[in-house]
Protein backbone atom coordinates (compact mmCIF):
# COMPACT_ATOMS: atom_id res chain seq x y z
CA UNK A 1 0.00 0.00 0.00
CA UNK A 2 2.65 2.06 0.85
CA UNK A 3 3.64 1.71 -3.10
CA UNK A 4 0.16 3.36 -4.28
CA UNK A 5 2.13 7.07 -2.37
CA UNK A 6 3.90 6.80 -4.96
CA UNK A 7 2.16 5.42 -8.02
CA UNK A 8 -0.62 7.62 -7.53
CA UNK A 9 0.91 10.89 -8.08
CA UNK A 10 2.93 9.13 -11.23
CA UNK A 11 -0.22 8.28 -12.31
CA UNK A 12 -2.14 11.84 -12.04
CA UNK A 13 1.26 13.80 -13.60
CA UNK A 14 0.53 11.63 -16.92
CA UNK A 15 -2.84 12.42 -16.84
CA UNK A 16 -2.18 16.27 -16.76
CA UNK A 17 0.26 15.79 -19.58
CA UNK A 18 -2.73 14.12 -21.43
CA UNK A 19 -5.60 16.83 -21.04
CA UNK A 20 -5.78 19.82 -23.46
CA UNK A 21 -7.30 22.14 -21.28
CA UNK A 22 -5.00 24.82 -19.74
CA UNK A 23 -8.08 26.15 -17.66
CA UNK A 24 -9.40 22.79 -15.92
CA UNK A 25 -5.51 20.92 -16.01
CA UNK A 26 -4.73 22.72 -12.89
CA UNK A 27 -7.74 21.75 -10.77
CA UNK A 28 -6.16 18.34 -10.66
CA UNK A 29 -3.67 19.24 -8.88
CA UNK A 30 -5.26 19.54 -5.46
CA UNK A 31 -7.41 16.04 -6.62
CA UNK A 32 -4.11 14.62 -6.55
CA UNK A 33 -2.78 16.08 -3.61
CA UNK A 34 -5.70 15.43 -1.44
CA UNK A 35 -5.84 11.75 -2.54
CA UNK A 36 -2.05 11.52 -1.59
CA UNK A 37 -3.06 13.21 2.08
CA UNK A 38 -5.46 10.93 2.66
CA UNK A 39 -3.54 7.62 1.69
CA UNK A 40 -1.06 9.33 4.04
CA UNK A 41 -3.10 9.66 7.06
CA UNK A 42 -4.18 6.57 6.72
CA UNK A 43 -0.89 5.01 6.76
CA UNK A 44 0.44 6.83 9.64
CA UNK A 45 -1.55 5.43 12.01
CA UNK A 46 -0.65 1.74 11.32
CA UNK A 47 2.51 -0.16 12.49
CA UNK A 48 5.60 0.24 10.05
CA UNK A 49 5.10 -0.55 6.67
CA UNK A 50 7.77 -2.59 4.30
CA UNK A 51 7.55 -3.38 0.67
CA UNK A 52 9.46 -4.81 -2.38
CA UNK A 53 11.77 -6.96 -0.05
CA UNK A 54 12.94 -3.78 2.22
CA UNK A 55 13.52 -1.91 -0.55
CA UNK A 56 10.44 0.49 0.75
CA UNK A 57 9.60 1.08 4.51
CA UNK A 58 7.22 3.53 6.20
CA UNK A 59 8.76 3.91 9.64
CA UNK A 60 8.38 6.58 12.12
CA UNK A 61 11.24 9.11 11.00
CA UNK A 62 9.42 8.46 7.49
CA UNK A 63 6.10 9.33 8.61
CA UNK A 64 7.30 12.52 10.05
CA UNK A 65 8.47 13.75 6.53
CA UNK A 66 5.84 12.19 4.69
CA UNK A 67 3.06 14.16 7.09
CA UNK A 68 4.94 17.71 6.26
CA UNK A 69 5.84 17.04 2.34
CA UNK A 70 2.01 15.89 2.12
CA UNK A 71 0.02 18.90 3.75
CA UNK A 72 2.46 21.02 2.69
CA UNK A 73 2.04 20.20 -0.84
CA UNK A 74 -1.84 19.69 -0.47
CA UNK A 75 -2.29 23.67 0.57
CA UNK A 76 0.34 24.97 -2.22
CA UNK A 77 -1.78 22.89 -4.29
CA UNK A 78 -5.03 24.47 -3.42
CA UNK A 79 -3.53 27.78 -4.40
CA UNK A 80 -2.64 26.47 -7.76
CA UNK A 81 -5.30 26.84 -9.86
CA UNK A 82 -6.00 30.32 -8.46
CA UNK A 83 -2.62 31.46 -9.68
CA UNK A 84 -2.52 29.39 -12.93
CA UNK A 85 -5.57 30.88 -13.77
CA UNK A 86 -3.36 34.40 -13.28
CA UNK A 87 -0.76 33.30 -15.92
CA UNK A 88 -3.10 32.29 -18.38
CA UNK A 89 -0.54 33.59 -20.70
CA UNK A 90 1.93 30.52 -20.00
CA UNK A 91 0.94 27.19 -20.62
CA UNK A 92 0.69 25.38 -17.66
CA UNK A 93 1.07 21.92 -18.99
CA UNK A 94 4.59 21.16 -18.23
CA UNK A 95 4.18 22.90 -14.63
CA UNK A 96 1.40 20.52 -13.88
CA UNK A 97 2.89 17.27 -15.10
CA UNK A 98 6.24 18.16 -13.01
CA UNK A 99 4.40 19.61 -9.88
CA UNK A 100 2.95 15.66 -9.35
CA UNK A 101 5.85 14.10 -10.19
CA UNK A 102 7.91 15.82 -7.90
CA UNK A 103 5.40 14.61 -5.74
CA UNK A 104 5.81 11.00 -6.16
CA UNK A 105 9.38 11.31 -6.33
CA UNK A 106 9.78 13.03 -3.07
CA UNK A 107 7.53 10.63 -1.30
CA UNK A 108 9.83 7.62 -2.84
CA UNK A 109 12.91 9.06 -1.08
CA UNK A 110 11.54 9.46 2.25
CA UNK A 111 9.91 5.28 1.74
CA UNK A 112 13.45 4.11 0.36
CA UNK A 113 15.62 2.35 2.74
CA UNK A 114 18.14 1.14 0.15
CA UNK A 115 20.96 3.41 -0.79
CA UNK A 116 20.93 3.21 -4.94
CA UNK A 117 16.92 3.59 -4.51
CA UNK A 118 17.54 6.58 -2.68
CA UNK A 119 20.46 8.23 -4.84
CA UNK A 120 18.18 7.78 -7.89
CA UNK A 121 14.98 9.04 -6.24
CA UNK A 122 16.81 11.94 -5.45
CA UNK A 123 18.57 12.71 -8.41
CA UNK A 124 15.25 12.52 -10.12
CA UNK A 125 13.82 14.90 -8.34
CA UNK A 126 16.55 17.56 -9.59
CA UNK A 127 15.10 16.88 -13.09
CA UNK A 128 11.36 16.42 -11.93
CA UNK A 129 11.23 20.15 -10.89
CA UNK A 130 13.63 22.16 -13.04
CA UNK A 131 11.51 22.94 -15.82
CA UNK A 132 9.29 24.10 -13.01
CA UNK A 133 11.94 26.87 -12.55
CA UNK A 134 12.04 27.91 -15.70
CA UNK A 135 8.20 28.99 -15.96
CA UNK A 136 8.72 32.48 -16.48
CA UNK A 137 10.83 32.00 -19.68
CA UNK A 138 13.09 34.54 -19.41
CA UNK A 139 17.15 34.68 -19.32
CA UNK A 140 17.11 35.43 -15.19
CA UNK A 141 14.79 32.23 -14.78
CA UNK A 142 16.95 30.25 -17.87
CA UNK A 143 19.99 30.90 -15.78
CA UNK A 144 18.51 29.75 -11.97
CA UNK A 145 17.50 26.38 -13.99
CA UNK A 146 21.34 26.03 -15.07
CA UNK A 147 22.63 26.90 -11.88
CA UNK A 148 19.95 24.45 -10.12
CA UNK A 149 20.85 21.25 -12.53
CA UNK A 150 24.52 22.04 -12.82
CA UNK A 151 25.67 22.52 -9.01
CA UNK A 152 22.54 20.12 -7.51
CA UNK A 153 24.33 17.32 -10.15
CA UNK A 154 27.79 18.14 -8.78
CA UNK A 155 26.22 17.33 -5.31
CA UNK A 156 24.58 14.08 -5.90
CA UNK A 157 27.35 12.84 -7.71
CA UNK A 158 29.74 13.07 -5.02
CA UNK A 159 26.56 11.26 -2.77
CA UNK A 160 27.36 8.47 -5.32
CA UNK A 161 30.82 8.48 -4.61
CA UNK A 162 29.85 7.92 -1.14
CA UNK A 163 27.72 5.54 -1.64
CA UNK A 164 30.43 3.69 -2.93
CA UNK A 165 32.89 4.29 -0.27
CA UNK A 166 30.20 3.00 2.34
CA UNK A 167 29.28 -0.19 0.54
CA UNK A 168 33.24 -0.76 0.06
CA UNK A 169 33.41 -0.09 3.95
CA UNK A 170 31.16 -3.51 4.34
CA UNK A 171 32.73 -5.14 1.59
CA UNK A 172 36.75 -4.30 3.13
CA UNK A 173 35.19 -5.63 6.69
CA UNK A 174 34.58 -8.98 5.17
CA UNK A 175 30.50 -8.12 5.33
CA UNK A 176 27.79 -9.44 3.37
CA UNK A 177 27.25 -6.43 0.83
CA UNK A 178 24.04 -4.94 1.30
CA UNK A 179 22.80 -1.15 0.51
CA UNK A 180 19.75 -2.17 2.70
CA UNK A 181 19.42 1.03 5.30
CA UNK A 182 18.51 -2.09 7.99
CA UNK A 183 21.45 -4.45 7.11
CA UNK A 184 24.05 -1.11 7.12
CA UNK A 185 22.93 -0.41 10.63
CA UNK A 186 22.85 -3.62 11.88
CA UNK A 187 26.42 -4.74 10.51
CA UNK A 188 27.63 -0.86 11.12
CA UNK A 189 29.88 -2.19 14.17
CA UNK A 190 31.88 -4.21 11.64
CA UNK A 191 32.55 -1.35 9.28
CA UNK A 192 35.47 -0.02 8.09
CA UNK A 193 36.01 3.47 9.96
CA UNK A 194 38.22 5.05 8.01
CA UNK A 195 35.99 4.27 4.48
CA UNK A 196 32.98 5.01 6.66
CA UNK A 197 34.36 8.27 7.81
CA UNK A 198 35.09 9.19 4.23
CA UNK A 199 31.67 7.79 2.97
CA UNK A 200 29.95 10.26 5.50
CA UNK A 201 31.40 13.23 4.51
CA UNK A 202 31.02 13.01 0.68
CA UNK A 203 27.49 12.03 1.15
CA UNK A 204 27.09 15.04 3.48
CA UNK A 205 28.66 17.56 1.05
CA UNK A 206 26.32 15.42 -1.68
CA UNK A 207 23.33 15.90 -0.05
CA UNK A 208 24.18 18.60 1.80
CA UNK A 209 24.29 20.55 -1.67
CA UNK A 210 20.47 19.95 -2.58
CA UNK A 211 19.80 20.91 1.03
CA UNK A 212 21.04 24.17 0.53
CA UNK A 213 24.08 24.37 3.11
CA UNK A 214 26.65 27.10 2.65
CA UNK A 215 28.99 26.79 1.17
CA UNK A 216 26.84 24.81 -1.06
CA UNK A 217 24.21 26.80 -1.51
CA UNK A 218 24.88 29.23 -4.76
CA UNK A 219 22.17 27.92 -6.31
CA UNK A 220 19.47 28.83 -3.92
CA UNK A 221 19.13 32.64 -4.25
CA UNK A 222 18.96 32.20 -8.11
CA UNK A 223 16.22 29.46 -8.03
CA UNK A 224 14.01 31.08 -5.16
CA UNK A 225 14.25 34.15 -6.86
CA UNK A 226 13.47 33.51 -10.06
CA UNK A 227 10.77 30.51 -9.48
CA UNK A 228 7.01 30.91 -8.95
CA UNK A 229 6.09 31.46 -5.20
CA UNK A 230 4.41 27.70 -5.24
CA UNK A 231 6.95 26.14 -6.44
CA UNK A 232 9.58 27.83 -3.97
CA UNK A 233 7.29 27.29 -1.15
CA UNK A 234 8.05 23.33 -2.47
CA UNK A 235 11.84 23.45 -2.84
CA UNK A 236 12.15 25.44 0.63
CA UNK A 237 9.47 23.47 2.52
CA UNK A 238 9.74 19.76 0.57
CA UNK A 239 12.48 19.24 -1.56
CA UNK A 240 15.54 20.24 0.76
CA UNK A 241 14.04 18.33 3.40
CA UNK A 242 14.01 15.23 1.44
CA UNK A 243 18.07 15.80 1.13
CA UNK A 244 17.90 16.52 5.46
CA UNK A 245 16.25 12.74 5.63
CA UNK A 246 18.99 11.33 3.35
CA UNK A 247 21.82 13.14 5.91
CA UNK A 248 19.85 11.32 8.82
CA UNK A 249 19.83 8.05 7.00
CA UNK A 250 23.43 8.10 6.60
CA UNK A 251 23.66 9.29 10.36
CA UNK A 252 21.40 6.16 11.77
CA UNK A 253 24.33 4.21 10.20
CA UNK A 254 27.37 6.17 11.38
CA UNK A 255 25.70 6.53 14.84
CA UNK A 256 25.22 2.35 14.64
CA UNK A 257 28.72 2.15 14.02
CA UNK A 258 29.98 4.31 16.77
CA UNK A 259 31.12 7.29 14.73
CA UNK A 260 28.69 10.03 16.76
CA UNK A 261 31.44 12.10 17.93
CA UNK A 262 33.22 12.40 14.15
CA UNK A 263 29.90 13.15 12.91
CA UNK A 264 28.72 15.85 15.27
CA UNK A 265 31.77 17.67 15.02
CA UNK A 266 31.26 18.11 11.06
CA UNK A 267 27.57 18.66 11.74
CA UNK A 268 27.89 21.61 14.48
CA UNK A 269 30.46 23.16 12.60
CA UNK A 270 28.46 23.31 9.29
CA UNK A 271 25.78 24.09 11.33
CA UNK A 272 26.90 27.27 12.02
CA UNK A 273 28.88 28.08 9.12
CA UNK A 274 25.80 28.13 6.79
CA UNK A 275 23.59 30.23 9.55
CA UNK A 276 26.90 32.51 9.50
CA UNK A 277 26.96 33.02 5.62
CA UNK A 278 23.08 33.31 5.63
CA UNK A 279 23.19 35.98 8.32
CA UNK A 280 25.67 37.73 6.33
CA UNK A 281 24.12 37.54 2.83
CA UNK A 282 20.82 38.94 4.22
CA UNK A 283 22.36 42.47 5.78
CA UNK A 284 21.16 45.14 2.74
CA UNK A 285 19.17 42.35 0.83
CA UNK A 286 16.92 43.92 -1.89
CA UNK A 287 15.14 41.18 -3.18
CA UNK A 288 12.69 39.79 -0.89
CA UNK A 289 12.04 36.48 -2.60
CA UNK A 290 16.38 35.79 -2.44
CA UNK A 291 16.08 36.76 0.96
CA UNK A 292 13.60 33.93 1.51
CA UNK A 293 16.44 31.86 -0.03
CA UNK A 294 19.27 33.15 2.22
CA UNK A 295 16.67 32.43 5.42
CA UNK A 296 16.32 28.39 4.00
CA UNK A 297 20.09 28.48 4.15
CA UNK A 298 19.99 29.93 7.46
CA UNK A 299 16.95 27.39 8.45
CA UNK A 300 18.75 24.10 7.05
CA UNK A 301 22.25 25.01 9.19
CA UNK A 302 19.85 25.11 12.03
CA UNK A 303 18.67 21.47 11.29
CA UNK A 304 22.27 20.21 10.62
CA UNK A 305 23.10 21.88 14.07
CA UNK A 306 20.58 20.31 16.44
CA UNK A 307 21.61 16.95 14.80
CA UNK A 308 25.15 17.46 15.27
CA UNK A 309 24.31 18.91 19.47
CA UNK A 310 22.62 15.46 19.69
CA UNK A 311 20.13 14.36 22.72
CA UNK A 312 17.61 16.32 23.30
CA UNK A 313 17.72 19.09 20.18
CA UNK A 314 17.33 15.36 17.94
CA UNK A 315 13.42 15.88 19.02
CA UNK A 316 13.29 19.77 18.62
CA UNK A 317 15.47 19.44 15.00
CA UNK A 318 12.74 17.34 13.66
CA UNK A 319 9.70 19.52 15.34
CA UNK A 320 12.16 22.75 13.71
CA UNK A 321 11.80 20.95 10.16
CA UNK A 322 8.31 20.93 10.31
CA UNK A 323 7.96 24.67 11.40
CA UNK A 324 10.30 25.52 8.92
CA UNK A 325 8.35 23.57 6.25
CA UNK A 326 5.05 25.27 7.23
CA UNK A 327 6.60 28.64 7.84
CA UNK A 328 8.21 28.47 4.20
CA UNK A 329 4.99 28.07 2.49
CA UNK A 330 3.83 30.77 4.33
CA UNK A 331 5.95 33.19 3.35
CA UNK A 332 6.63 31.82 -0.56
CA UNK A 333 3.53 32.34 -1.28
CA UNK A 334 2.55 35.47 0.38
CA UNK A 335 5.24 36.98 -0.87
CA UNK A 336 4.14 35.83 -4.36
CA UNK A 337 1.35 37.46 -3.95
CA UNK A 338 2.95 40.79 -3.25
CA UNK A 339 4.93 39.93 -6.09
CA UNK A 340 2.14 39.71 -8.10
CA UNK A 341 0.49 42.65 -6.84
CA UNK A 342 3.52 45.23 -7.75
CA UNK A 343 4.82 43.66 -10.54
CA UNK A 344 8.44 43.56 -8.95
CA UNK A 345 10.46 42.17 -6.08
CA UNK A 346 12.85 44.31 -4.85
CA UNK A 347 12.37 46.95 -1.72
CA UNK A 348 13.03 49.56 -4.43
CA UNK A 349 9.32 49.14 -5.98
CA UNK A 350 7.84 47.40 -3.36
CA UNK A 351 5.76 49.66 0.03
CA UNK A 352 3.24 49.52 1.94
CA UNK A 353 1.49 45.84 1.29
CA UNK A 354 -0.21 46.12 3.97
CA UNK A 355 -2.51 48.28 2.69
CA UNK A 356 -2.53 47.08 -1.06
CA UNK A 357 -2.51 43.52 -0.03
CA UNK A 358 -3.72 43.69 3.50
CA UNK A 359 -4.12 39.71 4.01
CA UNK A 360 -0.85 39.32 1.67
CA UNK A 361 0.74 41.66 3.71
CA UNK A 362 -0.19 40.37 6.70
CA UNK A 363 0.83 37.33 6.66
CA UNK A 364 4.57 37.95 5.06
CA UNK A 365 5.15 40.47 8.09
CA UNK A 366 3.87 37.27 10.67
CA UNK A 367 6.05 34.40 8.19
CA UNK A 368 8.75 36.65 9.22
CA UNK A 369 8.42 36.97 12.93
CA UNK A 370 7.67 33.18 12.83
CA UNK A 371 10.54 32.34 11.03
CA UNK A 372 13.07 34.20 12.84
CA UNK A 373 12.30 32.66 16.00
CA UNK A 374 9.79 35.01 17.73
CA UNK A 375 7.00 34.05 19.85
CA UNK A 376 3.97 32.52 20.08
CA UNK A 377 4.43 30.64 16.69
CA UNK A 378 6.27 27.26 16.38
CA UNK A 379 10.02 27.82 15.26
CA UNK A 380 10.29 29.37 18.79
CA UNK A 381 9.69 26.23 20.37
CA UNK A 382 11.89 24.23 18.33
CA UNK A 383 14.92 26.48 18.19
CA UNK A 384 14.38 27.45 21.90
CA UNK A 385 14.27 23.66 22.40
CA UNK A 386 17.73 23.48 20.53
CA UNK A 387 19.42 26.30 22.21
CA UNK A 388 18.00 24.79 25.66
CA UNK A 389 19.97 21.30 24.43
CA UNK A 390 23.01 23.08 23.67
CA UNK A 391 23.85 24.56 27.32
CA UNK A 392 22.43 21.36 28.69
CA UNK A 393 25.24 19.42 26.62
CA UNK A 394 27.58 21.24 27.46
CA UNK A 395 28.11 23.21 23.67
CA UNK A 396 28.34 26.83 25.16
CA UNK A 397 29.89 28.26 22.11
CA UNK A 398 28.07 26.94 19.97
CA UNK A 399 25.01 27.84 21.57
CA UNK A 400 26.34 31.93 21.87
CA UNK A 401 26.83 31.75 18.37
CA UNK A 402 23.77 30.22 17.81
CA UNK A 403 21.89 33.49 19.77
CA UNK A 404 24.35 36.18 18.34
CA UNK A 405 23.63 34.78 14.64
CA UNK A 406 19.57 34.91 14.95
CA UNK A 407 19.82 38.48 16.73
CA UNK A 408 21.61 39.02 13.29
CA UNK A 409 19.20 37.43 10.96
CA UNK A 410 16.56 38.81 13.18
CA UNK A 411 17.47 42.37 12.40
CA UNK A 412 18.77 42.10 8.78
CA UNK A 413 15.54 40.43 7.79
CA UNK A 414 13.41 43.20 9.51
CA UNK A 415 15.28 45.86 7.34
CA UNK A 416 13.99 44.16 4.20
CA UNK A 417 11.00 43.13 5.05
CA UNK A 418 9.44 46.05 6.98
CA UNK A 419 9.80 48.17 4.06
CA UNK A 420 8.12 46.01 2.01
CA UNK A 421 4.66 45.98 4.37
CA UNK A 422 4.74 49.39 5.84
CA UNK A 423 4.40 53.05 4.50
CA UNK A 424 2.28 54.12 1.66
CA UNK A 425 1.49 52.11 -0.93
CA UNK A 426 4.11 52.35 -3.91
CA UNK A 427 3.16 52.82 -7.70
CA UNK A 428 3.70 48.99 -9.41
CA UNK A 429 6.14 48.62 -11.56
CA UNK A 430 3.92 46.93 -13.84
CA UNK A 431 -0.09 47.53 -13.97
CA UNK A 432 -1.64 44.94 -12.48
CA UNK A 433 -5.13 43.47 -11.78
CA UNK A 434 -4.24 41.44 -9.22
CA UNK A 435 -6.43 41.22 -6.30
CA UNK A 436 -6.70 38.25 -3.00
CA UNK A 437 -9.09 36.36 -3.90
CA UNK A 438 -10.53 33.19 -1.91
CA UNK A 439 -7.84 30.54 -3.14
CA UNK A 440 -4.67 32.89 -3.24
CA UNK A 441 -5.62 34.13 0.92
CA UNK A 442 -6.95 30.56 2.09
CA UNK A 443 -4.30 28.26 1.79
CA UNK A 444 -1.76 30.40 3.04
CA UNK A 445 -3.61 31.61 6.12
CA UNK A 446 -4.20 27.60 6.79
CA UNK A 447 -0.64 27.08 6.80
CA UNK A 448 0.09 30.42 9.08
CA UNK A 449 -2.58 28.78 11.55
CA UNK A 450 -0.50 25.65 11.44
CA UNK A 451 2.62 27.34 12.46
CA UNK A 452 1.16 29.22 15.25
CA UNK A 453 -1.04 26.06 16.46
CA UNK A 454 2.83 24.53 17.03
CA UNK A 455 3.64 27.26 19.37
CA UNK A 456 1.25 27.03 21.61
CA UNK A 457 -0.29 23.03 21.22
CA UNK A 458 1.17 20.04 19.61
CA UNK A 459 -0.92 17.64 19.04
CA UNK A 460 -0.06 14.09 21.10
CA UNK A 461 -0.09 12.32 18.05
CA UNK A 462 2.25 13.93 16.61
CA UNK A 463 4.42 14.37 19.96
CA UNK A 464 4.37 10.12 19.99
CA UNK A 465 5.35 10.30 16.55
CA UNK A 466 8.42 12.66 16.94
CA UNK A 467 9.66 10.60 20.14
CA UNK A 468 9.57 7.58 18.23
CA UNK A 469 11.71 9.12 15.22
CA UNK A 470 14.61 10.54 17.52
CA UNK A 471 14.67 7.10 19.18
CA UNK A 472 15.80 5.56 15.73
CA UNK A 473 18.47 7.83 15.07
CA UNK A 474 19.59 8.14 19.27
CA UNK A 475 18.15 4.82 20.54
CA UNK A 476 18.65 4.19 24.14
CA UNK A 477 17.22 7.95 25.09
Amino acid sequence: MASSLVIIPLIMAAVMALVPSNRWRPWLLPLGALAHLVLVFQLIRGPMVSEWGGWLVLDPLGKVFLILISVLFTLCMLYAPAYLNMRHDRPNRILCACLMTALALMTLVILSHHLGLMWVAMEATTLATAPALYFDRNPLSLEATWKYLVICSVGIALALLGSFFLAYASLYAGQDPSLLFDDLVRQARGLSSPWLHAAFILLFIGYGTKMGLAPMHTWKPDAYGETPGLVGALLAGGLTNCALLAILRIYQIGQAAGATAFMREILVFMGLLSMTVAALFMVRQRDFKRLLAYSSVEHMGILVLGLGIGGAAIFAMLLHMINNGLTKGVLFLSAGNIHRAYGSKLTDHVSGALRRVPLSGGLFLAGFLASTGSPPFGPFISEFSILNASFGTGQYFAAGLFVALMTVVFFAMGATVLPVVLGNPSKPLVETSFREGFWVSVPVLALMGLVLMLGVFIPPPLVSLLRDAAALLEPGR
